[in-house]
């Protein structure tokens, strides 16, 4: 049994085609993905993660505000790239379906991470984040430069060392979001990798999750006696 965890752009096609091309070569009989069933579906389907103005009392305010900003920005790097956000999760599905594969979403449900990120924004971070935006206004190719952005192929996975690099400004600037929204996920996925191996020791598992998560999963899974 193996755990093997493929680190992804979710809209380059450079995933889309490193996905395919190790179910066809490495044959794992269970492909787990970064997702949690209400997204797969929406995934499956070509729809966005439904969230409405109602959902505020559900995962607050500043949930509702970075969904759709998301949704907004991986929209318009998707057209950049002809490649629509999320289709290497998509082919990662597919592709063990059709192989008749067992398929699992070991993401944490959407709500839940969004009511965190709402809850655990300090007014710090706020503050931070909007004088980023104003840096960004003024000053945005000077930064992109520092971090290593500015001739980025999007079409193709991130360098290790510039996601550990962003990472790393992430977890600076935002501690609090960092934690939300990677720590406590990668935690939370790697229990479910977890799982599913007690559950089938014999199995070798494929994970395809974002580059962002790849090496702290790695570490988590090293710590841990999987059987």
């Amino acid at each position: 049994m193996t755990i093997s965890i493929i680190g992804t752009s979710h809209i380059a096609r450079e995933s889309v085609e490193e996905i395919k091309q190790y179910i066809e070569s490495k044959k794992p009989e269970i492909v787990a993905v970064e997702l949690d069933a209400q997204r797969a579906e929406g995934l499956l389907r070509h729809q966005k993660t439904s969230v409405s103005i109602k959902d505020i009392t559900k995962i607050g305010v500043k949930g509702f505000v970075f969904v759709k900003v998301g949704q907004f920005v991986q929209g318009k790097l998707g057209q950049l790239v002809g490649s629509d956000p999320g289709s290497e999760m998509r082919t990662a599905i597919l592709e063990a379906k059709k192989r008749q594969l067992i398929v699992a979403f070991i993401d944490q449900p959407i709500q839940k991470t969004l009511q965190a990120f709402s809850k655990s924004l300090s007014w710090k971070e706020r503050f931070q984040f909007a004088g980023d935006i104003v840096k960004g206004i003024f000053s945005g190719k000077k930064q992109l430069q520092e971090l290593g952005l500015d001739k980025v192929d999007l079409k193709k996975v991130p360098s290790t060392e510039l996601v550990e690099k962003m990472m790393k400004k992430l977890r600076d600037d935002y501690p609090n979001v960092y934690k939300t929204l990677v720590d406590d996920r990668n935690r939370y996925m790697v229990k479910q990798l977890i799982k599913l191996a007690r559950s089938y020791p014999e199995k070798n598992i494929l994970a395809v999750v974002g580059a962002g998560h790849k090496k702290g999963m790695e570490e988590l899974l090293l710590k841990v006696d999987v059987m």
